[in-house]
């Protein structure tokens, strides 16, 4: 089996945009990258506490320091 470098791209962005998110989510995947992104769209109707959002933004973070690229939605 040949080893493979994938690049890791975080999409980051508002999270009202959630359909985009998934769009290019698609087309990156489609392109032969790993994609990370928000598992939460708040600002599209995902209820969280202040919080849960706190965490979530740290998990965030964490997804950006693990990826080569940022790609903004």
């Amino acid at each position: 089996m040949d080893e493979k470098n994938y690049e890791v791209v975080t999409l980051c962005g508002s999270t009202r945009f959630k359909e985009k998110f998934l769009e290019i989510m698609k087309k990156l995947t489609l392109d032969g990258k790993i994609v990370l992104l928000p598992g939460v769209f708040g600002y599209a109707g995902d209820v969280v506490t202040e919080e849960q959002k706190k965490r979530l933004d740290e998990l965030h973070l964490r997804k950006i320091d693990m990826s080569r690229e940022i790609y903004v939605v």
